[in-house]
């Protein structure tokens, strides 16, 4: 074994051993550059920026209990960094073409005798570049991979050879932390009612209860702790809908324009609501509709979303791997009134505060990582029964960023689904506007685009009524 080995966490490890015949466990991004980048820029890039972090020029070896990182020694840079050139059909627009390269490559497995990344660069593309980024989770999770593709951009950070030491030097963060890491982190634990400091602090009682006895907050976080195992354990089964089913491993993914961020706000605002009960209200108004379009009757009927939640101490992320839970969010898709809609989502988001659930979710996956692959396949196949789709929800810099020099004028990423889960919701906030993305399996959605679409007018029919509410009452409605 070289000297540069390195073990892999166990759960890393789990999402490692993740992949299956009809899921990858590849995050798959697009960024949309104008103008125009060229191969040997963005090779140059990669090289000066990314390779800065030694995990990218590692690859994998397993062995029977687990696997290690390993130093590529034959790693070179033109197998991670290609060119495409995108097959157009007749008749078939550059976004529908480059929509469904990504979901080609989606499906195809990276080399795992080397680093598992790879970029592919469309130089050519409405009028600019299209790049399509393929990095494997076992990696990193959104909050890693969000800190370190965003290093690379121009301006970005590289990422710190030691421990920060003393208070001001902590204070002293990056452009980065500022704008991307800090807020993505904000919503998606203020979502459910914990925070940074108080994740660490639960995750240390909970690997320490002996030294904790006696204390009434121990006991009140012990009877919740044993409450939300139960409630993760005995959790039903999804309602069924043609979005749950077996997968065939054919990928299909689609995207939006971007919706102007302010006017998301104002509604969140009119409504007491925040700005992800709004944007995820509209999710299930799409999915809701789109099933109704498919003769279905969604009326009284709820799926549920696996959403990852942060357990890791921000100025850890560029660090990598993967630290995060599992809370499990009830997307009302029956309900068509879409004030109505807003305040049901507004509802469960906080039944979800306080609770441990991401924490024990984050054990199972910690324990998958040392079982053998059928057992771990029938252990994190629970989730898959328990819900419909992954979700993200992920909040950029509110400006746009350049890369080599260009604008990254728009930008989509998709997270893999586990399981037989066939459904991945993707909510990305960038440059003043917010989009909505979705990659499903062929069998269960061919046209997912159909539901992108209306995510839209979902929008505006909650802009309309919210406008048309009394002034008042519109943030009083129960």
């Amino acid at each position: 074994m070289s000297e540069a080995a390195e073990r892999m966490s166990r759960v890393d490890t789990a999402w490692l051993r993740m992949d299956n015949d009809v899921n990858l466990m590849m995050i798959v991004g697009v960024w949309l550059l104008q103008p125009g980048i060229t191969l040997a820029a963005l090779r140059e890039r990669v090289e000066g920026r990314l390779l800065k972090f030694p995990r990218f020029r590692q690859k994998v070896v397993q062995d029977a209990i687990g696997a290690n990182w390993v130093l590529d020694e034959n790693f070179a840079i033109d197998r991670h960094v290609v060119s495409e050139k995108l097959a157009r059909k007749r008749g078939q627009s550059e976004r529908a073409a480059l929509q469904a390269r990504a979901g080609e490559l989606a499906t195809a497995r990276l080399d795992p005798a080397h680093p598992l990344w790879q970029f592919h660069l469309i130089e050519h593309y409405e009028g600019g570049s299209a790049m399509i980024l393929r990095i494997h989770h076992c990696i990193g999770d959104g909050i890693a991979l969000t800190s370190v593709m965003l290093s690379i951009t121009d301006g970005g950070a590289d990422p710190p050879r030691r421990k920060r030491r003393g208070a001001e030097e902590a204070e002293e963060s990056d452009w980065l932390s500022d704008a991307v890491i800090k807020p993505l982190t904000d919503v998606a634990v203020k979502a459910i009612g914990m925070y940074g400091g108080g994740v660490v602090k639960s995750m240390e009682m909970l690997a320490q209860p002996q030294q904790l006895l006696g204390s009434l907050d121990v006991a009140r976080n012990g009877y919740q702790v044993v409450r939300d195992a139960a409630a993760l354990a005995l959790m039903p089964d999804d309602s069924p809908t043609r979005l749950k089913g077996k997968p065939v491993g054919k990928k299909v993914v689609a995207w939006n324009e971007p919706l102007p961020l302010d006017e998301v706000k104002i509604v969140g605002k009119a409504l007491n609501c925040s700005i992800n009960d709004v944007l995820l209200a509209c999710a299930a108004g799409a999915i809701g509709n789109y099933l109704r379009d498919q003769g279905d009757d969604p009326t009284g009927k709820e799926i549920r979303a696996m959403v990852p939640v942060n357990l890791r101490p921000l100025e850890k992320a560029w660090q990598l791997g993967n630290q995060f839970g599992l809370a499990p969010l009830v997307l009302p898709i029956g309900i068509e009134n879409p004030i109505e809609r807003v305040y049901a989502v507004r509802a469960r988001m906080n039944e979800m505060k306080g609770s441990y659930q991401p924490l024990l979710a984050f054990g199972v996956l910690a324990v998958a990582g040392l079982l053998i692959k059928p057992m771990q396949d029938a252990l994190l196949g629970l989730f898959a029964k328990k819900a419909t789709a992954v979700m993200t929800n992920v909040p950029g810099p509110a400006r746009p960023l350049k890369f080599c020099g260009s604008t990254l004028r728009q930008t989509m990423f998709w997270v893999p689904a586990s399981g037989d889960l066939g459904v991945g919701v993707s909510i990305l906030s960038y440059g003043g506007g917010v989009q909505f993305g979705l990659i499903t399996d062929r069998k269960l959605c061919p046209h997912p685009q159909r539901i992108i679409d209306a995510f839209a007018p979902e929008f505006e029919k909650l802009l309309t009524v919210t406008l048309m509410l009394p002034w008042g009452e519109a943030g009083t409605i129960p």
